[in-house]
């Protein structure tokens, strides 16, 4: 160990005449920084710092908010609005034409614009020729309600109706099979109607 160290030291001294005898190329090279440090260049011009200026909350209008709860009503104000508004993209149905037929052509666009892939379909031919879907899933739990799948249903099959008010018990209920979601359509047939035909001339 000793013989070691003292070898080091006996070396020490040739290490630092090779260092001045190499060029600055090879010498230790110079920290460069992405954001430039220290006093910018002169005639470099920078801009003024934004200021806002904000009045502090007086202590009358503090002790008013405190027992009076303004913050508290106002949150409520906006529920209360709320609640009197109709519900917009809530539980999903499956219409039907007046003659009983089922709407739905088995595109599957509603399924492949879907985000959330929450849509499964399965289809058939039938004799006459026409395509019906024998599976229509949706599973609740992963759907966004973004309603994309209304807008890209050429036949206005499958809609979003005016019911916002479909709690279960358990999890299982809220994976919708096509008996379902035609149930749902059926029941609310007359609004979604009205909706579509309001909705017609923006479309």
């Amino acid at each position: 160990m000793l013989a070691t160290t003292r070898q080091l030291q006996r070396a020490a001294p040739t290490v630092a005449m090779v260092r001045r005898a190499l060029p600055a190329t090879f010498g230790t090279a110079r920290r460069g920084y992405a954001t430039p440090v220290g006093p910018p260049p002169s005639g470099f011009r920078i801009t003024k710092k934004k200021t806002w200026e904000s009045q502090p909350e007086s202590t009358m209008d503090y002790v008013g908010n405190y027992f009076l709860m303004t913050e508290m009503f106002r949150g409520m104000y906006v529920l209360l609005e709320q609640f009197f508004r109709p519900p917009f993209r809530g539980e999903h149905a499956l219409r039907r034409y007046p003659s009983g037929e089922e709407r739905c052509i088995a595109c599957k666009l509603c399924e492949a614009v879907c985000p959330a892939q929450a849509i499964t379909i399965e289809a058939e031919e039938r004799a006459d020729g026409s395509r019906r879907t024998t599976r229509y899933d949706i599973d609740m739990t992963k759907c966004i309600y973004c309603g994309f799948c209304q807008e890209s249903c050429p036949v206005d099959a499958i809609v979003e109706s005016p019911n916002a008010e479909y709690a279960t018990e358990t999890r299982e209920e809220l994976l919708y099979n096509k008996e379902k979601l035609l149930a749902n359509g059926d029941k609310w047939e007359s609004e979604l109607a009205a909706a579509i035909r309001a909705d017609a001339p923006y479309r």
